[in-house]
């Protein structure tokens, strides 16, 4: 029997068991001696870097180039720049299921090679674009064609050890994060040198970079098929009938959704904000770089070491204490008066949230069989995707027309609903241990 750790280690969250029928979840533990996973972990630490870097490059500019396609009124910039954030997420959110089962039938190397090339010749075409309807089609189609880092997340997680796998998404984790701080530095420092469309060109090139260290350097160790894989194994109700305790499961995809719609909701309009801070509109784009890249300093800095945390401690008190320190966070963010100010605290915000992706992804690897890992995967990060479709939606139109500080309290009340929910959901699961 084996028992995946939600809660504390010694109460379990959810319970694998041996199944009569053959269906054991635990027979398709990957062998823990496969000398392919740090190769693929240091791979896909190098691509999710450069991949978001170039993704995140468009941050502190966006609502800038909105305004060079023609939008000049206020809150239609704001709004302009939610969609065209979103836009990508909405896309990637339709089709994650599909290349998460694409991932479980035809391997995940082939997804991430897609992703890398898509994404090159995506990030390439934005810089060409003429007007904000072309920016959110381009957009659109990037996250159609995109999802290098989600691509990434289910490799590691189901390449490596069950005993390793959160630490080992922690080091994923910060890759991701380091794209985010190195990727509005650079969003900040390059327009004013090279222009707002070659820095998408460039942007371009280093994804496909990606593509080619992806193409030649990630192994993936094929696994013999399980009599029981079929086509019904991939449909989601197959896929869902396999999983023994929905619960955490259930509560991890709510909670993705939660934690990207607080984070969307100020991220791709935060420019707005810091021009409100600032008296020399110069500098607009580097502090807003600098502010963005504060926050996924911090998660860097605690990702991995929170990972370990919850290892030990179980993943679910880890969650509850990153979301609840992420809604008090919020407050004071929402009545700052100086730049520094509003960078120290998200830079707070980043440790605190730093090692929630990672345990809400070891939660679900620890709850699912190997043979559908890659489908619930997919589902999480299509729940996730769902959540920065919606942030950014729901951002612009509350900055737009209540004001940026209505957005940071709105997005506090959504961080300790997120909390409460974790909490409740945790409480509920010991009660029926006892």
């Amino acid at each position: 029997m084996y028992n995946y750790r939600y809660g504390q280690p010694d109460q379990l969250y959810g319970t694998m068991t041996n199944n009569p029928s053959g269906q054991n979840a635990g027979s398709d533990i990957i062998p823990e001696t496969d000398q392919y996973w740090r190769q693929n972990l240091l791979v896909s630490f190098f691509g999710s870097f450069t991949t978001i870097i170039a993704m995140t490059l468009l941050l502190p500019f966006l609502p800038l180039y909105v305004e060079q396609l023609g939008i000049e009124d206020h809150a239609q910039i704001v709004q302009w720049s939610g969609i065209a954030y979103g836009a990508t997420f909405f896309a990637a959110a339709l089709v994650a299921p599909l290349w998460g089962r694409m991932a479980d039938r035809y391997g995940r190397k082939l997804m991430l090679v897609r992703a890398s090339l898509g994404m090159a010749i995506a990030m390439s075409l934005i810089g060409m674009a003429t007007n904000v309807w072309q920016l959110v089609a381009l957009r659109l189609f990037a996250g159609l064609a995109g999802g290098y880092a989600s691509g990434s997340t289910i490799l590691v997680a189901t390449q490596t050890p069950k005993e390793r796998t959160a630490w080992a998404l922690g080091v994923l984790s910060s890759g991701i994060m380091a794209g985010n701080l190195v990727g509005p530095l650079i969003g900040g420092a390059l327009p004013p040198v090279i222009g707002i469309r070659a820095t998408f060109w460039l942007a371009g090139g280093v994804i496909f970079i990606t593509f080619l260290a992806t193409s030649f350097f990630i192994r993936e160790d094929k696994k013999p098929k399980e009599k029981h894989t079929n086509k019904q194994t991939l449909k989601p109700k197959g896929v869902w009938a396999q999983i023994p305790d929905k619960r955490p499961i259930i509560a991890m995809l709510i909670t993705g959704t939660l934690l990207m719609v607080a984070n969307m909701s100020v991220e791709p309009i935060i420019t707005v904000y810091v021009a409100q801070l600032l008296d020399d509109q110069r500098s607009l784009t580097m502090v807003s770089g600098v502010v963005m890249a504060a926050a996924a300093l911090g998660s860097i800095l605690s990702a991995s070491k929170l990972g370990k945390i919850a290892d030990q401690i179980g993943h679910n008190k880890v969650i509850i204490a990153a979301l609840a320190i992420s809604a008090l966070l919020l407050i004071p963010q929402a009545f700052v008066t100086e730049s520094w100010q509003l960078i120290i605290l998200r830079f707070l915000m980043g440790l605190a949230l730093g090692g929630l992706l990672p345990c809400i992804t070891s939660v679900i690897r620890h709850n699912v069989p190997h043979t559908v890992s890659g489908s619930v995967l997919g589902l999480s990060t299509s729940a996730q995707y769902a959540g920065q479709v919606i942030g950014p939606l729901t951002g612009g139109f509350i900055g737009g027309h209540f004001g940026m500080r209505a957005v940071f309290l709105g997005t506090c009340l959504m961080m300790a609903a997120g909390a409460f929910y974790n909490w409740h959901i945790f409480a509920r699961g010991k009660q029926k241990q006892a």
